[in-house]
């Protein structure tokens, strides 16, 4: 049957599946948003149900990837307010194999807002996108809807932590050990409450106090490593074996795949990735996530931005072609961007290929690029071309004055 947009039922043959661990050649059905049964290519497919056929030719098939750190409302802001970066239309992250997404403020929680970001995920969701939130930003007391961030996660449905909260920078508000301590418990006992994340999402600057005062944190509280989750972690070398350490002591730790210049003192994300891996540090407690829609700058030595370029949802997949180009296994690669994500965020049915879980699909070519995108049941990318843009991508709609109508 040839393939259709409109089928409530879509089988997918002969697809190599990581689900992310290799499981090889099966048979998927989608319906509803869901995996809905997935079998050997022996195995006889569920029949007398109208459904669109694909066949991927013995292709790659892997689960949408999670970016853990998207700025889907626009972020910037440091150098004036032209510099305020717009949000980034649906397309962006779908071409990119991104099908999940988890929204911060950054340095504005002035002129943004957390109401603005639950706006956002909703609009996000609206298009087809799986997207979530941490309430508060860069500073410290957290912008919240409620008035605290443990109300925020429990009566908002899709925030789930707070972030994200910066130290070691010099725009964050220099926050204390007690102040950290108090948001990380709030944080904390919202997420048991909720079932939620419960995580505080932690900016990492460049100043040399790195990961003091998350280590001070594990040293003189009682509360989980797990609520820590440091970010930005491979922007300067010796940041990264401080948070290698953390790791150690049950912090999940989050690589960004931002641009590195040759000679820079930071690790690509697919170089700290892959030193990750071979150091020995628990393979479950490392993530990658893009900085979508963040400005990255750079400063000079009295805090004015000389540079800035925007990150972008794309940077994950070709992070992950570019560790496949060094022969580092894709079961190997692909947790940091799936199934090690979804366990920090308490998302079951995100992350990995398996009945029941959400039909969030992505299509690899020969070179380990994007080729196919399915998210929550829908295409949206088929043999590389974009079949389902935002509302205001493109022509979008039109909207006429009816004065003098």
């Amino acid at each position: 049957m040839p393939h259709s947009l409109a089928a409530p039922l879509v089988l997918i043959r002969n697809a190599d599946v990581y689900a992310p661990e290799p499981l090889g050649r099966r048979q998927l059905l989608t319906g509803g948003g869901r995996i809905l049964w997935m079998g050997g290519m022996d195995e006889a497919a569920p029949a007398g149900l109208p459904m669109a056929v694909v066949d991927l030719q013995g292709q790659r098939l892997v689960p949408g990837l999670i970016d853990g750190h998207v700025h889907i409302t626009g972020g910037g802001g440091e150098s004036g307010f032209a510099s305020r970066v717009p949000a980034l239309p649906l397309s962006r992250y779908t071409s990119g194999g991104v099908t999940t997404v988890i929204g911060v403020l950054g340095t504005d929680d002035i002129t943004r807002s957390t109401r603005e970001l639950v706006a956002g995920v909703m609009g996000l969701r609206e298009e087809g996108l799986s997207a979530w939130a941490h309430c508060g930003g860069y500073h410290l007391p957290p912008a919240t809807v409620t008035g605290s961030a443990s109300g925020d996660i429990a009566f908002i449905e899709c925030l789930i932590g707070v972030g994200e909260v910066a130290i070691s920078d010099h725009r964050s508000s220099q926050p204390t050990l007690d102040e950290l301590l108090k948001i990380a418990a709030q944080a904390h006992v919202a997420g048991l409450m909720t079932g939620k994340a419960g995580i505080v999402h932690l900016h990492l600057g460049d100043g040399p106090r790195g990961l003091a005062l998350v280590r001070r944190a594990l040293d003189e509280s009682e509360l989980p490593a797990r609520v820590f989750n440091p970010t930005h972690v491979n922007r300067r070398r010796a940041l990264f074996e401080e948070a290698l350490a953390l790791a150690e002591r049950g912090c999940t730790i989050d690589i960004t795949a931002f641009p590195v210049a040759e000679g820079e003192d930071a690790w690509s994300a697919a170089e700290a990735l892959q030193r990750y891996l071979e150091s020995g540090a628990p393979p479950e407690r490392v993530t990658v996530s893009s900085d979508a829609g963040g400005c990255l700058a750079c400063f000079d030595h009295e805090g004015h931005v000389c540079g800035m370029d925007i990150g972008a949802p794309a940077a994950l997949s070709a992070t992950i072609a570019e560790l496949l180009q060094r022969d580092v296994p894709l079961e190997r690669v692909l947790p940091a961007f799936t199934s090690n994500v979804a366990r920090l965020l308490r998302l079951p049915r995100k992350g990995h290929v398996a009945v029941g879980a959400d039909a969030d699909l992505v299509v690899l070519d020969a070179r380990g690029h994007v080729r196919d995108v399915m998210a929550r049941g829908a295409w949206h990318v088929r043999d590389g071309a974009q079949l389902r843009t935002g509302k205001f991508e493109g022509d979008g709609p039109s909207f006429h004055s009816k004065q003098g109508r």
